[in-house]
């Protein structure tokens, strides 16, 4: 498989990181199908800022792409960097298990570089160097990563929320 896996993160109780697994000849359409629920105005989706009714439309539009994600829950560290590299940790393997050809991460400048040594070490640890391309990427420059912060939000959130995109939800991982 050369997947693409976009990912995002909410700190909300604890980090959750959601990882979207998609197949590159569906990223065209998905792109388009996200594109479309760009409201006029709005320059990317940000799933928390959104109202009750605008999150469902959104869901809606999601459960409609041929995509699964993989949830890294690390809301048991007591520390944040370490809860951070733990995820990323599991995402690189995850994402060599699967051979995936590119991770796009949602930029995070106060993690940026930290991730990027991380990053470095566990795609070579794992085996994939020049078959795994990973970006660090902001929201607005790779609309795809709407999904995952969207499905991180819903998976955090529990509840009704939850329920509305788990059978988008393939796995979820304790890390």
């Amino acid at each position: 498989m050369t997947a693409h896996v976009f990912v995002d993160e909410t700190k909300e109780r604890g980090l959750l990181v959601a990882a979207v697994v998609m197949h590159p000849a569906d990223l065209t359409a998905a792109r388009r199908s996200i594109r479309d629920l760009i409201l006029p105005g709005q320059r990317r989706i940000h799933f928390h800022k959104e109202r009750d009714d605008r999150r469902r439309q959104i869901v809606d539009g999601l459960l409609a792409l041929s995509a699964h994600a993989v949830i890294f829950d690390a809301k048991h560290h007591r520390n944040a960097r370490v809860a951070r590299e733990a995820c990323l940790v599991s995402l690189v393997e995850h994402a060599a298990k699967i051979g995936a050809a590119r991770l796009v991460l949602e930029r995070d400048d106060s993690t940026f570089q930290a991730d990027q040594r991380l990053l470095f070490e566990q795609v070579r640890k794992c085996g994939v160097d020049g078959r795994l391309r990973y970006d660090q990427l902001r929201a607005h420059e790779e609309c795809l990563l709407a999904i995952p912060d969207a499905l991180a939000w819903c998976w955090a959130k529990g509840g009704r929320w939850r329920n509305s995109i788990r059978r988008m939800v393939s796995e979820s991982r304790q890390v």
